[in-house]
């Protein structure tokens, strides 16, 4: 196969690719030349750089175009039905970066409750604030909602469940057997938002619908911390803001925003949220498994 990898890929499963006898190409196109490109591809490797829409395909069709791959969990950054109502089969690798993403937001959390971030940053700029950042909280003993419970979600209920924390979830599918398996509730959201004292979200992207706005913000503990290693367009950015302004919300760790690059700055410049670059899957050993991923799919493509 001929195969485009436009947003980077682990060096050694294209080393794997190559030595199975594949032509790899490793190009970013920009928007507005990318459907040419790919008419001349059997396949396209993406990250969450690259997006592939309809207007892509249209123009890729008559080409050899016949296998997506997204190297991540969500697929939102790609048109999956018409892709596969014109032929094109559309894959992802969910399982790869599960535990990193989750490690991430468990490092928020504790960064939220601790100040790391901000104290961090403070003392950089040759200040020595304890009294400022000596009030800090536990996780141990906090009850934490999971919006969104599936390979990430539970990963970091495991997580949380290791330090103490109460663990309960709210997912429009309920995996059977995991409460008795995990030790941890499926509730409705209403419930969740009311009773967490931590709240991550793990959801896809839900096409402009802002899940975290003022109306679901009111429902939340006062001084809850809100923590979002999915996608950006599932908050009301504004809103969010507000509520770390009034103390509603005691704090968040953002790791993917509205605009990426993030260009609110009033929100992620704020002291009381911990912030990162949407690195949620940018580990070495995810990164290794998606690429390991990657070559499975295209080597069983077809069979």
């Amino acid at each position: 196969m001929k195969i485009l990898v436009t947003d980077g890929m682990d060096k050694t499963a294209l080393e794997q690719l190559k030595k199975n006898g594949h032509e790899v190409v490793e190009q970013f196109y920009a928007p507005q030349e990318l459907g040419a490109a790919l008419k001349d591809f059997d396949a396209v490797v993406v990250r969450s750089a690259t997006k592939v829409r309809a207007s892509h395909i249209d123009e890729a069709k008559g080409g050899r175009l016949k296998l997506i791959i997204r190297g991540g969990v969500g697929v939102d950054n790609i048109d999956v039905k018409y892709a596969e109502d014109n032929g094109i089969t559309v894959k992802n690798t969910p399982r790869a970066s599960s535990n990193s993403v989750a490690e991430l937001a468990m490092g928020h959390m504790f960064s939220c409750a601790r100040f790391l971030s901000v104290a961090g940053h403070t003392m950089r700029e040759g200040k020595w604030e304890k009294k400022a950042y000596g009030k800090g909280i536990e996780l141990g003993g906090k009850t934490l909602g999971i919006i969104g419970f599936g390979r990430i979600g539970q990963a970091l209920g495991r997580m949380a469940k290791g330090v103490g924390m109460e663990v309960i979830a709210q997912d429009i599918f309920h995996v059977p057997g995991i409460e008795e398996q995990m030790g941890m509730k499926y509730v409705e959201l209403d419930d969740l938002l009311e009773r967490s004292d931590f709240i991550s979200l793990h959801t896809p992207s839900l096409n402009g619908v802002k899940l975290i706005c003022k109306e679901n913000i009111d429902k939340m503990k006062d001084g809850v911390v809100f923590v979002n290693t999915s996608r950006g367009d599932n908050v009301n950015e504004d809103d969010l803001l507000e509520a770390l302004n009034s103390g509603k919300v005691r704090a968040a760790g953002l790791d993917v925003y509205a605009d990426e690059p993030a260009t609110n700055a009033a929100l992620y410049s704020h002291p009381n949220v911990s912030c990162t670059p949407h690195i949620g899957a940018a580990t070495k050993e995810a990164q290794k498994r998606i690429g390991a991923e990657i070559v499975d799919i295209i080597e069983n493509f077809g069979k």
